[in-house]
């Protein structure tokens, strides 16, 4: 997965990481913008785990989804 393009469509890509880490809030989000290592940080203040944990997770969401941003239904 490509952080610059995840960052670049931040907006589409919440939606993912909210539905991943539910315990997340909007502020959390807000403070991620796209960006990995403030996804690492606000995984391990929502769910108390360590960075190691907080990577692992992250690497999995990442095997599960692609660069391009989810598809709009029209």
């Amino acid at each position: 997965m490509n952080w610059d393009i995840v960052e670049g469509n931040w907006k589409q890509f919440k939606g993912k990481v909210k539905a991943q880490w539910g315990k997340l809030t909007d502020d959390h989000l807000d403070v991620i913008s796209g960006k990995r290592e403030h996804l690492a940080g606000s995984i391990q203040e929502a769910y108390g785990v360590s960075k190691d944990e907080a990577e692992a997770q992250i690497k999995k969401f990442e095997a599960l989804n692609t660069d391009s941003p989810p598809k709009k239904l029209s």
